[in-house]
């Protein structure tokens, strides 16, 4: 049975389009992009459109979560695919950032922008 989850200051955002893989090569991009958002509000990020990750993508979430606890905020993701879970679940972070909860964006407005070039 799911929750719906609806905490003070957390904001849901969407993982952007082009990034269907969490791979070496647009890890970083996505870290700069969830920066000022983690350091302002907990965030879940949604990562439906996530089919695939590496270290490099692990290593992406691990740095945000990082930067939004040490703002005081919190970092969780939400709708990882079977095979993403599986992923994180080997390398010991399903308990630590996947939330299992059924989680609604409260501000379906806000996404990250992502530059065209």
């Amino acid at each position: 049975m799911n929750t719906i989850m609806n905490r003070p200051n957390e904001i849901v955002v969407p993982t952007p389009a082009e990034f269907i893989e969490l791979v070496r090569g647009n890890d970083q991009r996505l870290v700069h992009l969830l920066e000022p958002v983690v350091r302002e509000q907990s965030t879940v990020l949604d990562m439906g459109r996530v089919r695939r990750i590496d270290a490099a993508g692990i290593a992406a979430l691990i740095s945000t979560y990082g930067l939004a606890r040490n703002a005081g905020n919190t970092f969780r993701v939400c709708n990882v695919t079977p095979h993403v879970g599986e992923i994180l679940k080997l390398v010991g972070l399903d308990h630590i950032l996947v939330t299992r909860e059924e989680v609604r964006a409260r501000h379906p407005e806000c996404c990250l922008e992502c530059p065209a070039a």
